[in-house]
């Protein structure tokens, strides 16, 4: 939300929204937390950047259901194009289902102005939430998204806008993980600072050179010059300087160990990363105390966090997507899902027994499993086969024969 969301309305003191522009939303530590504060967390932004490419890259595909009840892939559904080819002319459909779910993470909400045609979505625009006010109608309680950029104002209505909320209490907004988390990314921020502080004077601690006899202010001033900013920086760590007269040196500070610097910065790691979606620290490159960067335990987190984590955040832009970009005449028969099949592509090892699960046990043809593969369908390829070792023991002994349908008993054969 921005200055120009509030032209013409009445703002009083207890407007949070409004105040939080100024200086973000208020932490214990006294950092003011805003999304783009956020955003320059190496925790926060490995988190965001993680969770919002693996979504972007995935393959959306629209399905409908037919008459059997089976379902149909549509390839050419207006709505398979604008999330899968081009949603706009300005964006891949990658960039912009990053955008979208960045948003969702750093906001609670991400908005998309829909471009119609014969009542379908043709296009999508993604909109910043920072100036987006969302309210509802006093007369027909309508909800109303108030847009305001350097541009103009506009006023669009619930069909004019794809909404994807984030985590919600059943709002009209999602909860932001920046506003709510608030304590826990001004203490990173914080601990991030002293750190930073703490190496730009050489990993020395603060204090006071202490003299046995009163200066003056133009000794006071030399001795600054010379006992201090000689010595201040990382460049000039290790250095070595001459001190006269009575003085003595006075630590004000805690050391590194004492202070648990480290640990407090290792601490944030772990919730961040649970408020940006149970994510496991080891997927952006952090392992905590007893945790190891492979094997099956790795495996598990991973699986975990896809199951979790991952799952529910692809479910709920799917719901959003058909409930927000289909035409009333599609509603209930379309929608569109994501091809979760496309996380195993790295793992070539779980792909492999996928595939041979599916194959062996007829809910999946070879030409299907070519396709994933990106190669040519083979003749004969399209046929559900099975695995006849667990035939009733009235058909033991019995073979279908190349050459025709039928079943020929053991004791004819020759």
């Amino acid at each position: 939300m921005s200055l120009l969301a509030y032209l013409g309305k009445l703002v009083t003191l207890r407007d949070r929204n409004f105040w939080s522009m100024f200086g973000g939303f208020e932490s214990w530590t006294g950092k003011a937390v805003t999304p783009d504060s956020v955003m320059q967390i190496a925790t926060a932004l490995a988190c965001i950047r993680l969770t919002a490419t693996t979504v972007s890259t995935l393959p959306v595909h629209v399905y409908r259901e037919k008459p059997d009840g089976t379902r149909q892939r549509i390839p050419d559904h207006p709505m398979a194009k604008v999330l899968r080819d081009s949603p706009n002319a300005d964006q891949t459909p990658a960039e912009f289902l990053e955008g979208m779910v960045a948003c969702t993470m750093l906001f609670g909400n991400a908005f998309a102005l829909k471009t119609k045609s014969v009542g379908q979505v043709r296009a999508l625009t993604l909109l910043r939430p920072d100036l987006m006010t969302v309210r509802r109608d006093p007369n027909t309680f309508a909800l109303v998204y108030d847009y305001a950029d350097p541009r103009g104002r506009e006023i669009y209505t619930a069909d004019d806008v794809w909404h994807l909320k984030a985590f919600g209490l059943g709002g009209d907004l999602g909860l932001s993980a920046v506003q709510y988390g608030r304590q826990a990314f001004g203490l990173a921020m914080a601990t991030d600072e002293a750190a930073g502080r703490t190496f730009a004077n050489g990993v020395r601690p603060g204090g006071f050179f202490k003299s046995e006899q009163l200066l003056t202010d133009e000794q006071r001033e030399q001795n600054r010059k010379n006992l201090i900013e000689t010595m201040r920086g990382p460049e000039n760590a290790g250095r070595i300087g001459i001190l006269e007269g009575n003085f003595s040196w006075q630590p004000v500070t805690m050391p590194l160990k004492d202070a648990e610097l480290l640990a407090s910065r290792g601490l944030h790691i772990q919730e961040i990363c649970r408020l940006m979606g149970n994510i496991p620290s080891v997927l952006i490159g952090h392992t905590g105390e007893g945790v190891t960067a492979w094997g099956s335990g790795i495996e598990s987190l991973i699986r975990a966090w896809l199951t979790t984590g991952l799952g529910p955040l692809l479910g709920r832009i799917e719901q959003s997507a058909t409930r927000a970009l289909l035409a009333p005449r599609d509603r209930g028969k379309v929608w569109c899902e994501f091809a979760r099949d496309g996380l195993l592509q790295a793992d070539s090892e779980a792909r492999a027994k996928l595939y041979a699960s599916a194959a062996q046990n007829g809910w999946r043809s070879r030409n299907e499993i070519r396709a994933l593969e990106n190669l040519p369908p083979v003749a004969g390829g399209d046929i559900l086969t099975a695995q006849s070792n667990l035939l009733p023991l009235d058909k033991l002994g019995t073979i279908v024969t190349p050459t025709r349908e039928e079943v020929v008993p053991q004791e004819t054969r020759q």
